[in-house]
């Protein structure tokens, strides 16, 4: 992996976060591009053009930060970039060859009750950027093996599972698949395509609900130190596509980062 990017907040998280991005980014070979995003406000009908301010304060902001974490020679950018949240992400991320997004749940928001704050659920929802989700607190470990849950292993998109083979390479990684027969399951669903039969090292058929009630039965018994799903808008995180905000007791696994593929159709 050659770029990964770190969108930065206020969140109390906001260190932690870096070291870990930090330490992953370590172990993927990979340079680690920290940046901050802000926009022009106004005041009572009036535009007050503040650009350089906010540039100097955010860029500051985030040497300090990186200034506190362990950076253990990897090759951190600190950038800031005026415009609206997802628009610039976008361009940014194409700019920059980004190849994954970490993320922190609660970028901004501080209510412990929430998994997803507006603004990480915003850049799961709107971008196509394959985005790893990393619980709050968590301290990078070696991974060994990734839970990939699917309804369907219809692939259409031909590089929508780079980030994964990426991370399997890089990691040494084994990949255990789990299939879900959901009611609108559909012939041919389960066939593996050559790439998907290279990529996994084990696969599991599971009949459930939804493809997340199928993750929680088994995710257990797999021990993985990864879970992948596949960005749909009525796929694993269905109450996301409703909201842009979702609740731990709604999700159950905030302890495991979770890698977000964009849509394989």
């Amino acid at each position: 992996m050659k770029n990964i990017l770190v969108p930065v907040g206020s969140s109390k998280n906001a260190l932690s976060h870096l070291q870990y991005a930090v330490d992953f980014a370590r172990a993927a070979g990979a340079r680690l591009y920290v940046v901050q995003i802000y926009n022009i406000y106004s005041k009572a009908g009036a535009m007050i053009k503040i650009d350089d301010i906010l540039e100097r304060e955010s860029l500051l902001f985030l040497k300090e930060l990186i200034s506190q974490v362990d950076t253990k020679g990897v090759d951190i950018v600190a950038k800031t970039f005026k415009g609206t949240l997802i628009e610039t992400l976008e361009v940014v991320s194409a700019s920059l060859d980004i190849e994954l997004i970490v993320l922190e749940p609660r970028i901004s928001s501080t209510k412990s009750e929430v998994f997803l704050g507006k603004t990480s659920g915003k850049i799961i929802k709107q971008t196509k950027i394959p985005a790893l989700i990393v619980p709050e607190g968590c301290k990078f470990t070696p991974i060994e093996t990734i839970l990939f849950a699917l309804k369907s292993a219809i692939i259409k998109k031909g590089d929508a599972l780079n980030p994964l083979k990426i991370l399997k390479k890089d990691f040494s990684a084994k990949v255990n698949l789990l299939l879900v027969k959901t009611p609108y399951y559909n012939p041919g669903d389960f066939e593996l395509n050559a790439d998907l039969k290279e990529l996994v090292t084990m696969v599991m058929e599971s009949e459930n609900g939804t493809t997340f009630q199928g993750v929680l039965e088994h995710y257990k018994e797999n021990d993985p130190d990864m879970l992948c799903v596949v960005r749909r808008k009525r796929g694993f995180f269905n109450k996301l596509w409703e909201k842009n905000v979702i609740l731990k007791k709604d999700f159950h696994s905030t302890n495991l980062p979770v890698l977000v593929l964009k849509e394989l159709k």
